[in-house]
C-alpha cells in the first residue's frame, strides 16, 4: 500500500508536532545509520566466514594450501 501526497503531508506534520522540527534531521540520520549497520550485518551473515572457506580446502588455511601446491 503506497501513501499518496496527502497522507505523506499529514504524516510529516504529525512528526513535526510529535518530535519537534529540530529533532527530525537527527532522527533521519539515526535511521540512516541503523539501516547501514543492518546492511553490513546482513552482508556479513551471508558471506562465508574464514573458517568455512578453510573447511572447503580440507581444513587448511589459504597460506598453507598455496605452500603445498
Amino acid at each position: 500500500m503506497a501513501f499518496g501526497p496527502t497522507e505523506m503531508a499529514v504524516l510529516v506534520i504529525f512528526a513535526i508536532f510529535l518530535f519537534g522540527a529540530k529533532k527530525i534531521p537527527e532522527l533521519a540520520r539515526n535511521i540512516g545509520r541503523a539501516k547501514g549497520e543492518f546492511q553490513v550485518g546482513v552482508s556479513e551473515a551471508v558471506a562465508p566466514s574464514k573458517a568455512e572457506m578453510d573447511m572447503d580446502r580440507g581444513g587448511m588455511t589459504e597460506e598453507i594450501a598455496t605452500e603445498n601446491e
